[in-house]
């Protein structure tokens, strides 16, 4: 695949050596050509027509007009950048700075005001325009196409224009495909050292991913580059601009919108503290920062600058000047003056001192030329396709042409090219720069359609990267794991692998919960404490305990549901007591209780907050109530879901997308206590009754979940005394399934059951279906009578067994349970000695879903 060459820099140079000027609108190939240039000669040899004209090495008119137009006018920052964008960029277009004024859209006072700065101000485009070049100079042009008016305007009468392009074709090399930018950027490195780095170039987009990838990866190898990092690149420039916008935006800024400014001065915080709001921390290395954001209106731009300095150690002596240029050093800090410091600091290029060694870092849209031996061209997608303002003034088509042109001439630089892409990103086609299109005839959609070798992630054998040292150590082996644990694991086992080693912030409806569980603990061990207490106090206490988590906007809700979850709890605890006795296979763990603490009072009751590590099971939790020898309670802050809900979410043989399994783990260990007794786990969503309690009518057994154990298998419970009189309790004597069965009587309801067994099955209709259900239909019958109120009653009875199936656990789930349990441990160890897997998990329920990659 080709297109028409372009010629070399050293081809162009022996083309021009012998004239007296050479032009060119490109500086880097201005500067190419006179480093070539071996004899002695008067004045300059090549430059571009505002190099020749202002005799500046590298005019730059943008930033400096700016500062006038702002100091000298009432314009707005982003309106004088406007106007000066559209007049310069019409100046340059047609040669005519006033030209812009015979455009209606653009005929205003402001421009006219703007024109006058302009006009008064020294710049190399106003020496440009007032510059001519002396006759009897010989002048070579190179590229005439992409000279301006305003440029042309300097030439004599007599000149000779270079074709940047040969008669012969380029063949375009193959693309080198990558899985990603790192491997792009690692590929780079391994093939370029400090010795020679001055031999590279690199051309990418300087507003993508690329250009901090480089140069971090070039810092860490100690290989030298230039041309990158600008002024606003400055990482403690960037800090400084976040802690203004911080302090400035919202009082209500939490730890994690300050994490970045922390860690740049040195103060990393704790993640736990990550979705607190900074000014309600008491920390004392906080404390400078909270003041500052408190009192920002106070200062000025010079003030807190110099306030950073002493925070970060680092000297800002330019960033002081440029705030002068600006008139914001003495200025009071406002958000609008940050919005304006913001905008200038992204809008123009800011002068910076740099060496000139080392690997050049170009821009793809900058320039044409790149005077490197080996360049490499990073991305190359639609970013690197320059953008066409919508001018009356631009020949679109004409301009399109012209880059064109200067993509063309790009592609070629240096004696070895190598493109290095990718061809898909996050799951999507990587689209190519829009040039190809135009240069090539072959139709295509991605470079994966163009020649290319595709290469696998890179390792490098070099000094790169981490250290790694082999240990000679066997991984530890778990026996218990909880119920959280559990859950995270089944769901995505390398959730669970980050939630071990990554600490996580704490949240407001944790801290929400904690309050709630140490309250209803407290009151167990106190009651007394808690009736002789003011009410409205303990609720200050709890709102205060809340103010770093929550708005103030949500602290009046959350008194509400704090005063009548209290009641509720209370409530619950006054009409059903809890038994105290002690139990053996439970312990109390070391544990802060908040309401302790304020009342300095201790907890000893053996009913609360009880915890069991039980290897032979391979489970640990923490029960919160022991109500009674068959009663475990769970207090629940969270929405109220139904037995059945429960029971399906830690069904072990179709795995629920939100597996819960802590009612059926505490019922396996405590029944190991209580065995062969029914047991119950109850859920307490004490905060269910806000509503009712509101519109009053509330009933506390609306609260209550109750899940319960039958130590038996389900098709034994089916024919006992308890199923029998469930299915004819709750409805009226009418019912045709309490008639029908208070008819047959429960001797022979018994009888039937003890002669067949009940179906392996959870289906409504599957049972429905099977001899079995056509049989007790006919039993019925022959007990009853052949009425149709039989056949309906005993189809209700068993569609009525298998609703009770499916919000209690029997004896075969929970053994099952026991050895899925032992199973999932064995799965942990075994990728303990390898690596967790992702699965496919439900990502709703994923913690750390940044961490989890799914391309493997």
């Amino acid at each position: 695949m080709s297109f028409k060459r372009s010629r070399s820099i050293d081809a162009l140079y022996d083309a021009v050596e012998d004239y007296d000027l050479v032009l060119t609108t490109d500086a880097p190939l201005s500067h190419a050509l006179n480093r070539r240039l071996d004899r002695p000669h008067l004045g300059r040899f090549a430059a571009t027509p505002r190099m020749l004209a202002s005799g500046e090495f590298d005019p730059q008119d943008d930033r400096t007009l700016f500062l006038r137009l702002i100091d000298e006018t009432d314009l707005s920052y982003k309106h004088a950048a406007y106007l000066l964008e559209n007049i310069l960029g019409c100046w340059e277009e047609t040669g005519d700075l006033r030209a812009i004024l015979d455009y209606d859209r653009f005929d205003s006072e402001e421009t006219r005001q703007a024109i006058s700065v302009i006009e008064s101000a020294e710049s190399s485009h106003r020496d440009l325009a007032e510059y001519r070049i002396e006759d009897g100079t010989s002048v070579a042009l190179i590229g005439e196409k992409q000279f301006t008016a305003l440029d042309k305007s300097v030439l004599p009468d007599s000149y000779d224009a270079i074709d940047p392009f040969a008669d012969d074709g380029f063949d375009l090399p193959e693309f080198h495909v990558f899985d990603g930018p790192t491997a792009i950027v690692d590929a780079v490195v391994d093939n370029v050292s400090p010795d020679t780095a001055d031999d590279v170039a690199i051309i990418m987009d300087s507003g993508g991913e690329y250009p901090a990838l480089v140069e971090s990866a070039f810092e860490a190898a100690g290989i030298p580059f230039y041309g990158g990092p600008g002024f606003t690149d400055d990482e403690t420039i960037r800090t400084y601009l976040r802690l203004l916008r911080t302090a400035h935006s919202d009082s209500r800024a939490r730890v994690s919108d300050v994490r970045p400014i922390l860690t740049h001065l040195g103060r990393p915080p704790s993640v736990v503290d990550d979705e607190k709001f900074l000014h309600e921390l008491n920390h004392e290395e906080l404390r400078p920062l909270q003041e500052f954001c408190r009192t920002i209106d106070d200062y000025t731009f010079g003030e807190t600058v110099a306030t950073f300095e002493d925070w970060s150690g680092k000297t800002l002596d330019a960033f002081h000047e440029e705030l002068r240029e600006l008139g914001l050093h003495d200025d009071r800090v406002t958000s609008d003056s940050i919005d304006d410091l913001e905008f200038y600091l992204q809008s123009f290029d800011v002068p910076v001192d740099r060496d000139d060694s080392g690997v050049l870092l170009a821009d793809a849209t900058a320039a044409a030329y790149v005077d490197r031996p080996v360049v490499f061209y990073l991305g190359m997608d639609v970013d690197w396709t320059h953008r066409i303002l919508d001018r009356p003034w631009i020949d679109a088509d004409a301009k399109d042409e012209q880059y064109l042109r200067q993509f063309q001439i790009l592609l070629q630089n240096g004696r070895d090219q190598y493109y290095l892409v990718q061809e898909t990103s996050a799951g999507q086609p990587v689209t190519p720069c829009l040039y190809f299109h135009d240069l090539l005839d072959d139709d295509f959609e991605t470079i994966g359609d163009l020649p290319h070798i595709s290469h696998s992630r890179l390792s490098s054998d070099g000094d790169t990267g981490f250290e790694k040292e082999d240990v000679d150590v066997a991984p530890s082996e778990i026996d218990v794991v909880s119920q959280s644990s559990l859950n995270t694991f089944i769901n995505c086992p390398r959730d669970y692998y980050f939630d071990r080693i990554v600490d996580n912030p704490d949240r407001d409806y944790f801290q929400k919960g904690n309050l709630f569980h140490d309250y209803a603990e407290f009151y167990v061990n106190h009651p007394d404490v808690v009736e002789g207490a003011d009410r409205s106090e303990l609720v200050d206490l709890m709102l205060a305990e809340m103010r770093p988590y929550v708005p103030d906007v949500e602290l009046e809700p959350l008194e509400t549901e704090f005063e009548i979850g209290l009641d509720t709890i209370e409530q619950f605890v006054a009409a059903d007591p809890p038994t105290d006795r002690e139990y053996s296979h439970y312990e109390r763990q070391e544990g802060d209780n908040f309401f302790a603490d304020h009342f300095e009072k201790s907890i000893d009751s053996p009913i609360t907050e009880r915890w069991f590590e039980n290897p032979n099971l391979g489970g640990k939790g923490k029960v919160d109530l022991i109500h009674a020898p068959e009663t475990l309670l769970d207090y629940k802050s969270g929405g109220r879901k139904s037995a059945s809900k429960v029971v399906s979410r830690s069904d072990i043989e179709e795995i629920s997308d939100e597996p819960d399994f802590q009612a059926l783990l505490y019922l396996a260990h405590h029944r190991q206590e209580h065995p062969d007794e029914r047991l119950e786990f109850v859920f307490f969503h004490f905060l269910e009754l806000v509503d009712d309690v509101v519109a009053g009518e509330p009933d506390l057994e609306d609260a209550l979940v109750r899940v319960t154990y039958h130590p038996m298998p389900f098709r034994t419970y089916a024919g006992n005394r308890e199923a029998f009189d469930a299915l004819c309790d709750g409805v009226a004597e009418s019912n045709d399934r309490r008639k029908t069965l208070e008819r047959m009587g429960y001797d022979a309801y018994a009888s039937f059951f003890e002669r067949h067994d009940f179906p392996e099955t959870d289906d409504t209709d599957e049972l429905l279906a099977t001899d079995f259900a056509a049989r007790f239909t006919e039993y019925a019958k022959a007990e009853v009578g052949d009425y149709v109120y039989v056949e309906d009653g005993t189809e209700s009875a068993l569609k009525k067994l298998v609703r009770i199936r499916g919000r209690n656990y029997f004896e075969g789930e929970v053994d099952a349970f026991e050895d899925f349990l032992n199973a999932q441990i064995d799965r942990i160890n075994q990728y303990r000695t390898s690596q967790f897997p992702v699965e496919e998990p439900n990502f709703d329920r994923v913690t750390h879903r940044d961490l989890i990659r799914t391309d493997d």
